[in-house]
């Protein structure tokens, strides 16, 4: 005979945890843990594998729950007029031109996702590699914004690599001769997409982000860490071709893709409309061109809908 109360799920859990594992997040939307595990399977929960084991960080977790709520006509406040995510001078530059009215809050790639899927942005930029097979933001993507309200278009393709100090005196080669000489890196904070470049990039090298030897403080921006090297806080770091002004720069990727995630509805309305007109024009043109190290050809291009 079947056995009903067999299957019930679990009684739901009073937790604080920031992260749960696979039986109390399962325990927590009082789901099965095999239902748990084609959700991640199939992409539609947030969970990470950062630390080498599946967990499922609450805060996202209780944000998606909000995301996938039907509530027509609830009057809900829209998200106010902010871009999150990656720090990217072209684009920061293009929302300003563009009239596209969206304040800048640039705190890293990981960030901006969560800002978007908690209603705290209309637009997220990001450039985070997969580690497993070097493709760019998809994964994250549908890790963060699960469900099918979202849509991922391409800004640019960059190019990153080692700041160094103008004139390169130091004589780098590269990034595993500035790691093994003990070099002072400048680091970017977690969740960063740079910082997850580089940690993916140690390791085609052989090394760990423990081998380096780093200054006391981060970099918040591409701009910040050119600063930290320019005033020999730092010797290197790695960052934008478009942020290297006057310092040494060694490329490392020149494929790197940036790209932007908003709802679908933010993508037909006037500041993400008055932003991609604007990256039509010549003035965007001649200004990508100038900083150089971005390949614009495929701008505006749908990479992910959700």
């Amino acid at each position: 005979m079947h056995n009903q109360a067999a299957d019930a799920p679990p009684e739901h859990p009073e937790t604080s945890a920031a992260l749960m594992t696979t039986a109390e997040i399962a325990a927590y939307l009082r789901l099965r843990e095999r239902t748990i595990y084609e959700m991640v399977a199939r992409q539609t929960i947030p969970f990470t594998r950062a630390t080498g084991k599946l967990l499922f960080p609450r805060r996202l977790i209780d944000a998606w729950l909000e995301s996938q709520t039907e509530l027509p006509d609830a009057g809900i406040a829209p998200a106010p007029p902010i871009y999150a995510g990656s720090n990217d001078p072209l684009l920061e530059w293009a929302l300003r031109q563009s009239g596209s009215g969206l304040a800048v809050l640039a705190r890293g790639s990981t960030q901006g996702l969560e800002e978007l899927v908690a209603g705290r942005a209309v637009l997220a930029g990001l450039h985070l590699i997969d580690p497993e097979n070097g493709r760019w933001n998809l994964a994250a993507a549908r890790a963060h914004l699960p469900g099918s309200r979202h849509v991922m278009i391409h800004w640019a393709r960059r190019t990153q690599g080692i700041f160094v100090a103008s004139g390169n005196p130091l004589g780098v080669t590269g990034l595993g001769d500035a790691v093994k000489r003990g070099l002072r890196f400048a680091v970017r904070a977690e969740g960063a997409g740079s910082q997850r470049l580089l940690d993916v990039l140690l390791a085609r090298e052989g090394l760990s982000r423990a081998a380096l030897t780093t200054t006391e403080r981060g970099a918040e921006t591409h701009a910040d860490l050119a600063a930290l090297i320019e005033t020999d806080e730092a010797q290197c770091g790695l960052g934008l071709q478009s942020a290297a002004g006057q310092l040494g720069f060694l490329p490392l990727i020149t494929d790197e893709s940036f790209d932007l995630v908003m709802t679908r509805r933010a993508y037909f309305e006037p500041p993400v409309q008055r932003l991609l007109a604007f990256a039509k024009s010549d003035a965007f043109a001649k200004r990508a061109a100038h900083l150089g190290g971005y390949d614009i050809a495929q701008l505006g291009d749908v990479i992910w809908n959700g």
